[in-house]
């Protein structure tokens, strides 16, 4: 098993090596780390790079804490262009497995779709590629062992279930020591996330973007609901999906001529 490690808070991250370590612990034959030069946070799974006469700049830069032996890369670029080089061999042969974190606090709700964490994983199962999105509910996580523990878990969980090569998994731990974590549960994703945007208009036409906490209790069951209340939370995603049956506006002729 190849396993490719990135996030979107950038080499610097400790989480990489927290993931690395659950990978080489699950029996990964290979791991590269390739992450973003420089925070990514927010890029979802867009496709932006910085070009040097052609070509992507990467260097090689370890992250800090990794085993010895695994090829660490910086790369200017958001994290899903990182899966998708990766997805067509930029990074050697194509991986069976991203994984995308620690990051440093929750992805929770449809505010995933703004994660690049979420993102990368997303972006490499659109190429058939496995993926598992870890995050730790904290701006400034302490307990990192407690992500590994559950991130190890949950990669075992994957690897016994080989037919689910279009999801991806998005895991959320909270900070706390491992005694102190409730346990895991399945949950449906937030109406919108642990943190909610408000946009306000002030003078000469200009806008204010501002955040703040959403208020997460009127719905307790949600990831982002029971992540407050001490559970780790997994959430099944898929991207992009269609609706097959839906009824739309088709026609089988040209507009303006008469349908036969």
């Amino acid at each position: 098993m190849r396993v490719l490690v990135t996030n979107d808070d950038g080499i610097e991250s400790e989480g990489l090596a927290v993931l690395v370590r659950a990978a080489l612990d699950a029996g990964a034959d290979e791991v590269v780390v390739a992450a973003p030069a420089r925070d990514s946070s927010g890029a979802s799974a867009s496709l932006l790079g910085a070009e040097q006469d052609g070509r992507l700049v990467v260097d090689r830069r370890d992250a800090p804490g990794l085993p010895a032996g695994v090829d660490s890369f910086a790369v200017r670029a958001a994290p899903g262009l990182i899966a998708f080089v990766a997805a067509h061999g930029g990074f050697g042969p194509k991986p069976d497995l991203v994984l995308s974190g620690v990051n440093r606090g929750a992805n929770t709700g449809h505010a995933v779709l703004h994660s690049g964490t979420v993102g990368a994983a997303l972006s490499a199962a659109t190429h058939g590629i496995r993926g598992l999105a870890v995050s730790l509910a904290d701006a400034r996580p302490q307990h990192w062992a407690t992500a590994e523990a559950y991130t190890t878990h949950v990669l075992g969980w994957m690897l016994d279930r080989p037919q689910l090569p279009d999801r991806v998994v998005n895991l959320n731990v909270p900070d706390r020591p491992l005694a102190e974590v409730r346990g895991l549960r399945r949950a449906p994703l937030a109406a919108f996330g642990a943190v909610q945007a408000r946009v306000h208009e002030v003078e000469h036409g200009n806008l204010m973007l501002t955040y703040s906490e959403h208020q997460v209790s009127q719905e307790p069951d949600t990831d982002a609901g029971l992540l407050l209340r001490g559970w780790a939370t997994v959430t099944l995603l898929h991207a992009p999906a269609f609706e097959a049956d839906a009824a739309l506006p088709e026609r089988h002729a040209p507009l303006g001529a008469a349908e036969g």
